[in-house]
């Protein structure tokens, strides 16, 4: 390909350096802090619209390209040798190479000239140089399914920061929730194949659920092979969607195998690359499952590890990041998951460990694993070095002759120390009980370390849950944080009920609900404000209210967008709802508006800007709660179409019918607007489902009570915008519920206003004609009428005041109108109007006067223009327009004698139009009605049919006219031609002169002068006989006849029948849905008919315009009481919950939700029956350890017993047998002494680290039982390490010569240095004095300024803490305390305020810049009035063999809260050193100290009884 053919440098494969065998993947070296860049945090990518932003940056592929071609090299760089050196070893083929491990050849053209000023041994520091990168872009591999991924080659020393960058801003990578590195052994290894399908399935599962990254090394072997098949086998069994998971391989560039593909100074896109396992002797092939490649390069050819230290850092640069997602602000948290493995792992598993990463090891993965966790639940002084020989001889047993005595030293002491941190250590067992997958204890993991962290106050338990939030992993927090151990408020929860609501994680919403968090605390106006600033940019309700937003920018003439308020999306709502709901949420009068004041400490919160933390830290008097927080949130979860969220807040909702309603409303009114096809679906889905649910309440509420039920449609919704249910379903378009038996009866009781609906309809018109009838027992009244006495006005009125009386009078009297208007036409019309046309005129004024009424009639208040709007929607107000006006066009032709005959037309028209007015008549007829509906849409067929048959027409018409006739001039009869003619042919009557044979002339005009003939076709001039070929126009005809009459008109009775069958089903549906508006129509018009309905007309005009009476509504709408409705609300939750209890019965016994319980229930118990026997029976060795453990003690109750009975002379003589086995015995002796007490070891451990801190220098390892000098312990060779402190005046020399060390008088105050020890006298050996608490691994002083003791002072001031009131917290009965710490410059942990003394001083160099000078003997006196807890050794990381600290901790504790003493102290402590820091600390075994503190501070607790 033509990226090769670019690529600066070759490095053939035959040509790579034999490397030694390694057994694992390689070590990752300690490394103090200051070893890692200090960098700025760079903004993080914390979800999918960043993503979209960064895309919008790059609008093209090739863009992107661009800008990664431009900036890699500019950022990135390599590694090369400038000087080759031949080395003594060869390359495989024989040939000379460099120190580097690369052939001359391969190196550049002035690398093999004569050196200059490079020396003549080969250093890498001077002969390796960097140069911009040349290996970058996309890698794919060859073969079966052409995998593809990102790729970049990078120097070993590059900045984490810039390949951070790289992945999350070019390589478009969201910020990780977690970072995962496996590690383990590089090899090929065997796993069972449980286990490693257990595996697999767990790290794939809590890489896909949290979001997480995983880190490997890359290559395709060992562990990283075996995650490689994990999310190999996991995208093949998942969608595109679920199966994105990342995979990072960081490898060395030198190690790998057919590299030479991947160089190209232009970026490989895509660089192919060959994965040669055969071949690749030595070197790695890259895994084709990983997804991302950073290939490290030092320089060098063949050697492993070189990546470790870059993969470290970059490990450490990420997990210091914040992660931004979903109103959530965590630290991403990382952790370590190891298989197999050899030393190189148990270096990393050691690193982790001290650098307080949590590891988590796969038992029966073999090798290093298997060792740490056999002995991983063992007390630390039990792990010996007999005893870890033993395991390595088992584990190891292929290479355990290479492991040298001081290895065996070595593994020892790095196993006690990973197993003294078992907060950090997480041991996966195969059908442990509790822990039967790898993602649970991934996380467990993460969540035990967390718990075991040192914090202040709640923030651990904080950490926690906002961890398990933000990876979506509920069961986790049930099981993990909402347990006994800690009691969480509700207001607690209110920011991660934020964020969950935010990031749309529905199970979250519902635990904090079951723990405790009311929506109506919760939700406030400012909440409101925060939830919609941080809706989706991708919901189209979110660019609606940009445009509502710009749309008052621009009226304000302001150049600054206005801040999003509750009114604009009011203005919105509306939109949606129709304007028949009133604004949901009220533009405020003033600016300012009242805040939050739900306080929650400890917790950051942080989405765009805006902080969740300080929303919830206003005053506590000034809160403004919304009236329907349920409704509010609702709202704001429909318009994001988040089903299962608003599926829970809606069980909430009190109002539920009207807001399953209005749900329905404004999602099918957001599917109108919204262009993706698949939202669309979605949402009319869920719309449909809301209809659902309003129609399942109702059902129920309709069967309990009807008379309730139907109040609720009616009632006026003050939470909805003053709406009805009805109201809400009409506009909707909810025909099914419309259609619902329950709405159809009440609408029924409506249409028979106050007369009973068991009235025939013939009595109806009966009493209508012969209204004295009224008074006899021929019509019923309803039930209300009957119980109430009436009179015959209140009968006549009750009667015509009905809306089927009304809509009775006006049939009768609209087709009154239609014969009238029908005799005048046809016999009546004279050149003077008579009296009958005058009535027409006067009777047509009074249908006029009606459609004005309806048109100004505006009981909501939306004024004229919208009113307008609504009328002219509706088909039948059309019509009647229509009619109106072509009755006026034709009035006026009429009354102007020139124009009468073209004025009786256009009545005619009228007439025609008036008529057609009746099918509205018919709609609410249950015959008739659906027929007229089925008429309307076959209409709309129609349109469409004519549009095909037009072409077929025209195009007949044109050609035949053209083909007979030449030059027709005559625009009349060229319609006639080609439309008329050809039109008139589909129906049978074909013109006689097309085919020759029946030509007339007489019937014809030969020049076409004749306006009452059409024009002949052409003929001969001889004898008048037609020459056009008539073959063609009968081949023309017979093609039109075949294509009009039995193609298009079968097709037309096809959409016909097709719109017939389609309509039919939901007919009834539609006429139900449509009667409502004729019910509605005549349920508010005046009784009265036309023409006399303008009296009804002018007492309405009376009334408003004179009187100014408010209208009357005739809406269906009832205004109830407070406790009436609220009683009806109540009543309709009530059901609700029944429904949703019914229809959680329904899918248990729904068939396919049953297939689905009963499989997952068969796959746990073949789960269970899968575990060996040993494993299934967890719980029973439980029982028989602890049953082996009460026999013991009853053995040894037994032997002393018989013991103290021998002593008083009751032994018979005889051997007593003993009591259990003798070997058990012994076991178990050795077993429980060989128990002590975890936090309190019997050595120092802090002085055995093996990083000595400030320096590189590594300790000797010490194991426990070779710490007392008096252990033979022959191979003890510590090294020696002196710092030089040149601030300090008085220090030893740090040089070991006997001539400067003989100078030194130890056990003896040295001039102003002490140089006695609290422990007595004290060995000196050599010169040097030896460590009372032995061995330590490192000689010399270090970084502590005597040798021998270093005295120190820690002062413990404390005080009780105390409420507002004064009185004394107790926490599990005990009092609390609070402490004085510090945090001093340049040191991330607080302290105690004290330290090491200055030869001559009596108090610490770091306590007098914590006082003023004025307060230091005042401070003295403290002390000597305080208790000393503590005098002797400490374990610090500073001591050496020959040097340590020795402290004394004096209590100084305030008892009295107005205590003199205790308010001097405080008002010196303000005016010290700006640069510290200080605070009063709840006393707590978790505060953040340094672990001698601690000890110190436990001492202070017991003594004064406090709780610790």
């Amino acid at each position: 390909m033509s990226a090769r053919g670019r690529c600066a440098k070759v490095l053939p494969s035959e040509l790579n350096k034999v490397c030694p065998e390694r057994g694992d993947e390689p070590a990752t070296h300690p490394r103090k802090m200051s070893d890692f860049e200090v960098v700025p945090n760079l903004q993080q990518s914390s979800s999918s619209v960043s993503r979209s932003r960064r895309k919008a940056h790059f609008p093209a592929g090739s863009n992107e390209k661009e800008n990664l071609i431009s900036w890699i090299p500019e950022n990135i760089r390599k590694k090369e040798c400038t000087y080759f050196v031949e080395s003594s070893q060869t390359s495989d083929s024989g040939r000379i190479v460099c120190e580097c491990g690369y052939l001359r050849e391969q190196h550049l053209d002035d690398a093999a000239k004569p050196p200059i000023f490079l020396g003549k041994e080969w250093d890498p520091s001077r002969h390796i140089q960097e140069m911009p990168t040349d290996a970058f872009g996309d890698i794919r591999f060859t073969g079966l399914g052409q995998k593809t991924g990102k790729y970049v080659r990078v120097s070993s020393d590059t900045p984490p920061r810039v390949i951070y960058h790289l992945m999350t801003q070019h390589w478009g990578l969201d910020a990780p929730n977690l970072l995962i590195s496996v590690t383990g052994g590089a090899k090929n290894f065997i796993m069972k194949p449980r286990l490693r399908n257990i595996f697999r399935q767990g790290l794939v599962k809590v890489a896909q659920t949290t979001g997480a990254w995983i880190i490997t090394g890359g290559s395709h072997a060992g562990v990283m092979k075996q995650v490689g098949e994990a999310v190999r086998d996991f995208i093949l069994s998942c969608s595109h969607k679920e199966g994105e998971i990342v995979t990072i391989g960081i490898a060395t560039w030198g190690t790998v195998y057919n590299r030479e593909s991947l160089v190209c100074p232009m970026g490989g896109f895509p660089a192919e690359y060959v994965l040669d396992e055969e071949n690749q002797g030595s070197l790695s092939c890259l895994d084709s499952n990983h997804s991302h490649f950073i290939l490290v390069d030092d320089g060098t050819h063949g050697r492993y590890g070189v990546e470790i230290p870059l993969r470290t850092r970059l490990e450490k640069f990420i997990s210091e990041q914040t992660k931004v997602k979903g109103g959530v602000a965590i630290k991403i948290p990382i952790v370590c998951v190891v298989l197999e493995g050899g030393p190189g792992t148990l270096d990393t598993i050691y690193n982790a460990i001290t650098n307080g990463i949590p590891c988590v090891i796969v038992e029966g993965s073999g090798r290093v694993a298997d060792v740490i966790a056999q002995v991983a639940n063992l007390p630390v002084a039990r792990i010996t070095i007999a005893l870890i020989q033993k395991k390595l001889s088992i584990f190891f047993h292929d290479t355990y002759e290479l492991f040298t005595e001081r290895k065996l030293v070595e593994w020892t002491k790095k196993i006690q120390d990973i197993v003294r941190s078992r907060q950090l250590l997480t041991i996966f067992r195969e059908g442990k009980y509790g822990q039967q997958d790898v993602d649970v204890a991934i996380l467990q993991a993460l969540f035990k370390a967390s718990r075991n962290q040192d914090h202040f106050g709640r923030e651990n338990w904080d950490h926690q849950l906002k961890l398990a939030v933000a990876w979506n992993r509920v069961d986790i927090a049930r099981s993990e944080i909402f347990t006994d151990d800690h009691d969480w408020k509700p207001a607690d929860l209110h920011p991660v009920m934020a964020a969950a609501l935010i990031s749309n994680k529905p199970e979250f919403v519902k635990l904090f609900l079951e723990q405790g968090v009311c929506l109506k605390d919760f939700v406030t106006w400012d909440t409101l404000v925060y939830l919609y600033d941080n809706l989706a940019p991708s919901c189209l309700f979110h660019s609606k209210l940009q445009k509502v937003l710009l749309e008052e920018r621009e009226h304000t003439a302001s150049s600054k967008m206005p801040r999003l308020q509750m009114h604009h999306v009011s203005q919105v709502l509306r939109e949606l709802l129709g304007c028949s709901t009133q604004p949901l949420y009220p533009k405020p009068k003033h600016t300012e508006r009242p805040r939050l004041s739900i306080p929650v400490p400890h917790i950051k919160l942080n989405v765009q800007g805006s902080s969740l933390r300080s929303l919830y830290k206003r005053s506590a008097g000034r809160v403004t709660f919304t009236m329907d927080p349920i409704r509010d949130l609702l709202i704001w979860a429909v318009v994001q179409n988040r089903k299962e969220l608003a599926e829970i807040i809606w069980a909430q909702s009190q109002d539920c019918m009207a807001a399953a309603l209005a749900c329905s409303k404004i999602l099918k009114e957001l599917a109108k607007e919204e262009e993706d096809t698949d939202t669309t679906d979605d949402m009319l889905a869920l719309a449909e489902e809301y209809e659902h649910k309003a129609i399942g309440v109702f059902t129920d509420c309709y069967r309990k009570d009807e008379e309730r039920a139907q109040k609720l449609l009616t009632r006026v919704s003050e939470a909805w915008g003053k709406t009805t249910c009805l109201q809400l379903a009409l506009e909707a378009k909810n025909m099914n519920f419309v259609s619902h038996g329950g709405v159809q009866a009440f609408l029924t009781k409506v249409w028979w206003g106050k007369l009973s609906v068991d009235n025939s309809l013939w009595r109806v018109i009966t009493c209508m004609l012969f209204f004295p009838l009224l008074y006899t027992n021929l019509i019923t009244f309803s039930r209300e009428k009957r119980l109430q006495p009436m009179g015959c006005l209140a009968h006549l009125r009750a009667f015509f005041t009905a809306p089927i009386v009304i809509f009775l009078m006006n049939i009768l009297s609209y087709f009154t109108f239609l014969l009238l208007f029908a005799y005048v036409l046809m016999v009546d019309f004279q050149p003077m109007p008579s009296w009958r046309e005058y009535l027409i005129y006067f009777w047509l004024f009074s249908l006029v006067c009606e459609e004005t009424r309806q048109l100004l009639y505006d009981p909501d208040g939306l004024g004229v223009v919208k009113m307008a709007s609504l009328y002219i929607k509706d088909f039948w107000n059309k019509l009647d327009i229509c009619a109106i006006l072509v009755f006026i066009a034709g009035l006026t032709c009429r009354l102007i004698p020139s124009t009468l005959y073209p004025g009786r037309i256009i009545l005619s028209l009228a007439f025609i139009i008036f008529c057609l007015r009746l099918m509205h008549i018919f709609t609410v007829s249950k015959t008739l009605g659906p027929k007229i509906i089925i008429v309307k849409r076959m209409m709309k067929d129609v349109f469409f049919f004519l549009f095909l048959l037009a072409v077929w027409v025209v195009s007949f018409g044109v050609a035949k006219q053209a083909i007979l006739i030449h030059n027709e001039e005559r625009v009349e009869w060229l319609f006639r031609g080609v439309v008329y003619h050809s039109y008139l042919t589909i129906f049978g009557q074909i013109p006689s002169y097309i085919d020759g044979v029946n030509f007339n002339i007489d019937q014809c005009s030969p020049n076409g002068t004749d306006p009452y003939k059409p024009k002949c076709p052409e003929t001969n001039a001889d004898n008048k006989e037609p020459i056009f070929p008539e073959w063609l126009t009968v081949i023309l005809l017979c093609l039109y006849l075949l294509f009009t009459n039995i193609l298009l008109l079968n097709l037309l009775i096809a959409m016909f029948n097709y719109t017939f069958q389609q309509v039919q089903e939901h007919t009834d549906k539609i006429w139900k849905f449509q009667r409502h508006d004729l019910i509605q129509e005549y349920h508010g018009r005046p009784p009265a008919p036309p023409p006399l309905i303008l009296l009804n007309h002018l007492q309405l005009l009376l009334q408003r315009g004179l009187l100014h009476r408010p209208a009357t509504h005739h809406k269906l709408k009832e205004k109830l009481e407070k406790n009436e409705e609220a009683a009806l609300l109540s009543w309709e939750m009530y059901l609700k919950e029944n429904y949703l209890q019914n229809q959680q019965c329904q899918e248990k016994q729904n068939t396919e939700q049953m297939i689905r319980d009963i499989a997952q229930r068969v796959d746990v118990l073949a789960e269970l029956l899968d575990l060996d026997q040993m494993k299934r029976t967890g719980v029973v060795e439980q029982r028989l350890g602890s049953l082996e453990d009460q026999v013991h003690q009853s053995a040894q109750a037994l032997r002393w017993m018989m013991q103290a009975l021998r002593g008083n002379g009751f032994s018979s003589g005889e051997d007593v047998p003993p009591i259990g086995s003798s070997k058990a015995l012994e076991a178990k002796e050795i077993d429980l002494k060989g128990k002590p007490e975890e936090s309190r070891p019997l050595y120092h451990v802090l002085a055995r680290n093996l990083l000595y801190p400030g320096s590189h220098t590594l300790r000797f390892p010490v194991p426990d039982e070779k710490v007392p000098w008096e252990v033979d312990f022959p191979l003890y060779d510590p090294p020696a390490y002196s710092a030089d402190h040149k601030d300090m005046a008085v220090q030893d020399p740090f040089s070991l010569s006997l001539e400067s060390l003989l100078k030194i008088n130890y056990n003896t105050m040295d001039g102003l240095i002490d140089r006695q020890s609290f422990h007595g006298l004290y060995a000196v050996q050599d010169g040097l004095p030896l460590n009372p608490m032995g061995r330590t691994g490192l000689r010399g002083r270090g970084r502590l300024h005597c040798f021998g003791p270093n005295h120190a002072l820690h002062p413990v001031v404390t005080r009780w803490r105390r409420n507002l009131d004064g009185s004394i917290i107790r926490k599990s009965l005990k009092k609390t305390l609070e402490v004085l710490v510090a945090q001093y410059p340049l040191s991330d942990v607080w302290a105690l305020p004290g330290g090491s003394l200055e030869p001559g001083e009596t108090l610490p160099l770091k306590l007098k810049w914590i006082l003023r000078r004025e307060f230091w003997p005042q401070f003295q006196n403290l002390l000597k009035q305080g208790t000393e807890v503590h005098k002797g050794y400490l374990d610090d990381p500073r001591n050496t063999d020959n040097a340590w600290v020795e402290t004394v901790a004096i209590s100084v504790h305030f008892d009295s809260q107005n205590n003199v003493e205790m308010k001097r102290l405080n008002s010196f402590l303000q005016g010290c050193d700006p640069e510290l820091c200080i605070r009063w600390q709840v006393l707590d075994k978790r505060i953040p100290l340094h672990t001698n503190h601690k000890e110190l501070l436990h001492k202070v607790s017991t003594l004064l009884g406090a709780y610790y």
